[in-house]
């Protein structure tokens, strides 16, 4: 049964994980996408889950249309959680020292739907942690419910049938079948790679902001003040 998984099974070790719901299969990569969708908790594999389950189907007792199917309405399901959510809460779950549902996740989730709109739901679905929070700005920020439908619908499904065919794809090649781990590694890097850049390129923004700041009111900067504290020497 599905609540016999072990806990001690890492959430990120698709293969094992997808091992570990044995007949339940279905039901736990249902569980785990509609958790990461809408239950705010983003910090789950939903894409290397889809491509492993496409890979390894056959061993797991289900096809891959199945795979595509389930983790589709899962994907709608959690996005409607996290539209009613914000429209129901908006920012009062969030704050700023929180450890997962931080100020600065909403902010930026907010920033992405007000430039992309509606195809924020589309575009962010691709990017794991921001595919959690957008549903929630987008229920925030009081988006039309039948837009939002529309563009949930459309974003949950083509990731969900493309990272299965994706998957599918990928099975076909001994080499990719054959090595598994490996490519839950990849995917895995490829997956965070938005967000590491993202935070690199808001850190160097901040930093830019704070070296303005300090020249307009004609403080020193760090740099000016370590050169500074060297000439005294």
């Amino acid at each position: 049964m599905l609540s016999s998984v072990p806990l001690a099974v890492s959430l990120f070790d698709a293969a094992s994980v997808l091992h570990a719901f044995g007949p339940d299969v279905l039901a736990g990569i249902a569980v785990l996408i509609f958790i990461e969708s809408g239950v705010l908790f983003p910090f789950l594999p939903g894409d290397s889950l889809l491509v492993t389950a496409a890979i390894i189907s056959g061993t797991l007792g289900i096809a891959p249309w199945q795979v595509a199917i389930v983790a589709s309405v899962a994907a709608v399901a959690g996005d409607q959680v996290g539209y009613w959510l914000g429209k129901r809460y908006g920012r009062r779950l969030f704050r700023d020292d929180a450890r997962i549902l931080t100020t600065a996740r909403l902010e930026e989730a907010e920033a992405f739907f007000t430039r992309w709109g509606g195809l924020s739901l589309v575009l962010g679905r691709f990017v794991p942690i921001v595919r959690t929070y957008v549903p929630l700005a987008a229920g925030t920020a009081r988006m039309h419910y039948r837009r939002f439908l529309l563009f949930n619908l459309i974003g949950a499904i083509s990731w969900a049938v493309g990272l299965t065919v994706v998957g599918v794809l990928l099975g076909g090649i001994p080499l990719v079948s054959h090595n598994i781990d490996a490519l839950m590694i990849v995917i895995v890097v490829v997956s965070v790679l938005p967000i590491v850049i993202g935070a690199l390129r808001r850190r160097h923004v901040a930093r830019r902001t704070r070296r303005d700041e300090q020249a307009g009111r004609g403080v020193p900067t760090d740099a000016q003040a370590r050169a500074a504290a060297g000439d005294e020497r």
